[in-house]
């Protein structure tokens, strides 16, 4: 950081010290932090950026943190470009889960809307992601806020803008919101209002239960096989754990009234808590989210183990294997997997398959929904990696006319079946995934059994991912040099696997290695990097549009697990030292 800049920071922080707008708690806690240079530098170094989902960020005071006055900033932001185009009359929803600060930050943005004379309507209590989708096309709001940080650790929080058509807003909408956000410099002039005055002017509405009763009607029309459910119902063993977050009450609700009666919820992780004190990452991918659940399954001999992360979008499963006795644990990928192969199956042979049927996942999911779609004759889209562009197909779909929607899926353990949301939805998840797992029951197998025969009939296919932490302005920078290294002297083999092909979001262009030819790409301009490898293996490196981070995604297929795992490993240790070799 060069002197000006400390300069800067420095001025930054007096001012939030000396500035009557920023309240004694606030100043309190950047007291306390003075003389640590290194953390008042992160705090102010910049302004929480407002990416093209949003905010999101460490809970803190400074320009560079989750506080009323980030939340207020962009919640004005967004206010001028909602006023800018005449969508006001619309309003726009909100919604919370269980962190720190959700409840806080909700009404803050809410009053800030209402202060500009846009309407808000507010979820009394917290609700998952999905759901704010789905009220959000129900309401026929012009836009929707999400407070949420998703699966990150419990310092954090965030902000996520939807638009009108119930999905997280995409280019060009994101740029230009984003510019409004921006040209809000001045805290002191973001607008604001008492909740009595709002409530009192119409300003601001109170939504719940009806919003919660419509949902759930929606969510029972994926059901495939009622009479499957209703059969087996009363022998799976489904023990479920909402990590503390918001999935508890729509997730036990739903199961009850499908008929589900042996649904175990662990009990230490049942209550929201902002602190996750049960445990260190409430993610469904980190297996040690886990250990509860395990537990408790094995005392019920359960069948399927389920955990939603904690504003209920994201899904992670074990299943039992019966073989071992042991719990598997499955990917987003295997999962996802799962539920597609059975409704692409069955509503193929029960005549329900719509017209021009489409599956949609990212680059980074796996291949094994190509082939997929190759069996059952249904039209595979691939999208950037972000589960806002698979919802923004559902829109095309209907704009113009082309495919239905069947289902979409990401490997980070998001999917979702129906067009009732344009978010991944971690509710219908649940549904479907329980649905299966009772089909599976009625054929005396299990979940893993038949994850095993889809690896048998389509091929193994096998993902992962590495991840590099880089914090801070110096990480950043770091995480750029890495990008712009791969870009200029790209690997032509991994684990001595060859690379066939170079695909560059950045550049629009894919490079075929065998003679050099260049082919322009058609999904829109992105940081990511794309390796075609040989025998249907894959690499894919992007920074982290959420986190301080760069990640390796890959994915390999072989005959059996044994050799397939084999190579994911080997084709990882290259990506780790690619990687490292980057970094330095």
């Amino acid at each position: 950081m060069t002197d000006q800049m400390k300069e800067n920071v420095r001025k930054l922080f007096d001012e939030w010290l000396s500035d009557p707008y920023f309240d004694e708690n606030t100043k309190q806690e950047l007291l306390a932090i003075r003389n640590d240079e290194k953390e008042v530098e992160d705090r102010f170094y910049r302004d929480l950026e407002f990416g093209t989902g949003g905010l999101r960020g460490v809970i803190g005071a400074g320009t560079n943190r989750m506080n009323v006055y980030t939340v207020r900033k962009a919640t004005q932001g967004l206010a001028d470009y909602i006023l800018q185009n005449n969508a006001q009359d619309k309003g726009v929803v909100i919604s919370y889960d269980s962190r720190r600060f959700s409840p806080e930050f909700s009404m803050e943005a809410a009053l800030c809307l209402a202060a500009n004379g846009i309407r808000a309507y507010l979820f009394e209590s917290l609700r998952p992601t999905p759901e704010l989708s789905f009220a959000v096309r129900h309401l026929r709001a012009t836009a929707g806020i999400m407070v949420t940080a998703s699966h990150n650790p419990p310092e954090y929080n965030g902000y996520k803008v939807y638009w009108e058509d119930g999905a997280q807003i995409t280019a060009p909408r994101d740029k230009e919101i984003i510019a409004c956000v921006r040209n809000v410099t001045d805290f002191a002039s973001v607008k604001t209002m008492d909740r009595s005055d709002a409530e009192n002017r119409g300003l601001l509405t109170i939504i719940g239960d009806k919003i919660d009763d419509l949902y759930m009607e929606e969510l029972k029309k994926q059901i495939v096989h009622p009479e499957i459910i209703k059969q087996t119902a009363g022998d799976l063993k489904i023990v479920y754990t909402p990590l503390h977050g918001t999935g508890l009450v729509p997730v036990k609700r739903i199961l009850k009234e499908l008929g589900f009666a042996n649904v175990y919820v662990v009990p230490e992780q049942a209550d929201p808590d902002p602190d996750f004190t049960t445990l260190a990452y409430p993610n469904p991918e980190d297996p040690a989210a886990f250990d509860l659940a395990i537990k408790l399954a094995k005392e019920k001999n359960a069948d399927v183990v389920l955990a939603t992360d904690p504003d209920a979008d994201r899904l992670g499963i074990y299943a039992l294997d019966t073989a071992s006795g042991e719990y598997v644990p499955f990917t987003g990928n295997m999962s996802g997997m799962l539920i597609a192969e059975y409704l692409l199956r069955e509503k193929t042979a029960n005549g329900t398959m719509p017209q021009n049927p489409a599956l949609v996942k990212t680059i980074v999911t796996t291949n094994m929904a190509d082939v997929l779609a190759e069996r059952y004759n249904i039209t595979l889209i691939e999208v950037l990696t972000g589960f806002k562009y698979i919802g923004e197909q559902i829109k095309f779909f209907e704009e113009q006319g082309t495919y239905n929607y069947v289902f979409g899926l990401e490997e980070s353990y998001g999917c979702l079946a129906g067009t009732h949301a344009r978010d991944k939805d971690a509710v219908v998840a649940v549904m479907c995934l329980c649905e299966v797992a009772a089909w599976c029951k009625s054929k005396g197998i299990t979940l893993w059994d038949q994850m095993l025969r889809l690896y048998e009939e389509y091929g193994t296919f096998r993902e992962g991912l590495h991840t590099v932490t880089l914090k801070g302005m110096s990480g950043a920078d770091q995480i750029r040099s890495i990008m712009q290294k791969l870009r200029t002297d790209p690997p032509t083999e991994l684990a001595g696997i060859p690379v066939l092909r170079i695909r560059d979001y950045k550049s629009g262009e894919a490079t075929d290695l065998s003679d050099g030819k260049k082919s322009a790409l058609t999904l829109p301009a992105s940081d990511v990097l794309y390796f075609d490898l040989k025998d249907n293996g894959w690499c894919c490196v992007r920074p982290s549009g959420t986190e301080p981070k760069i990640k390796f995604y890959m994915g390999v297929k072989s005959d059996n697990m044994e050799a397939a795992d084999a190579l994911l490993k080997e084709l990882r240790s290259a990506l780790v030292n690619l990687a490292e070799a980057a970094e330095t």
